[in-house]
């Protein structure tokens, strides 16, 4: 059995390394923060070195496996995960936090095992991964898309001519939001909504020309670049 200062040690160790990962997630103020992967990586540590206790109880008496409960902790976590992750629209989010969770619990089973050095790199390398292709997911993102916010009059096939536009000019949507004008408090039969456009702009096309065209279909109020 470890002593109690180990046990100590493990369960500390797990709070502060699921924090760091934690934290990571929080800043970008993703869904799973500092407190869920801080309880992640507890439970999986404490798991863990329940584990190797009930082994140790009853070790040359039968042929229990100790990894039994650490292999359910892996399995499990899938629940947590699927709850991260949402789809909206055609864009689906959550991915990259529930992968993390998945991590996260294997570093507090490694903690509870007593494997401090894989834990340790393993903690370093998600946080140094998840910063920096952050960044460079961005960098690109900011690149090649173009955020549009089109200010139009509800006419029927409005979205659909918008669409045609942009595929004539070899651009491809990669998410659409509609919302409704809630200031439109006008007498005119059709209303006006604002129609939110991530596009993927892989032909380099500039802001000024793709909107210039929007421009020309009927019923555009106003498009604004973000």
């Amino acid at each position: 059995m470890i002593s109690e200062w180990e046990l100590f040690l493990r369960l500390t160790l797990a709070c502060v390394l699921g924090g760091v990962i934690g934290y990571e997630r929080q800043s970008r103020r993703k869904s799973a923060g500092l407190r869920t992967n801080v309880l992640v990586c507890l439970g999986s540590c404490l798991i863990m070195v329940l584990s190797e206790a009930l082994y140790q109880q009853v070790e040359g008496r039968t042929n229990a496996d100790p990894a039994r409960l650490a292999a359910q902790v892996v399995s499990g976590i899938g629940f947590l995960g699927a709850g991260a992750i949402m789809k909206e629209g055609l864009t689906v989010t959550g991915l990259t936090t529930a992968a993390c969770l998945w991590v996260v619990s294997g570093v507090g089973l490694a903690i509870g095992a007593g494997y401090y050095s894989g834990a340790l790199f393993t903690t370093a390398l998600v946080f140094c991964t998840l910063g920096t292709l952050s960044r460079i997911d961005n960098w690109l993102m900011h690149e090649q898309n173009l955020l549009l916010t089109i200010h139009t009059m509800d006419l029927p096939g409005q979205l659909m001519k918008i669409s045609s536009k942009l595929s004539d000019m070899k651009l491809r949507v990669r998410d659409v939001k509609v919302k409704a004008d809630e200031n439109d408090v006008g007498d005119s039969s059709v209303g006006k909504i604002f129609i939110e456009l991530d596009i993927y702009n892989n032909s380099g096309k500039d802001s000024i020309t793709v909107v210039d065209a929007l421009k020309d279909i009927n019923g555009i109020i106003s498009i604004d670049v973000v």
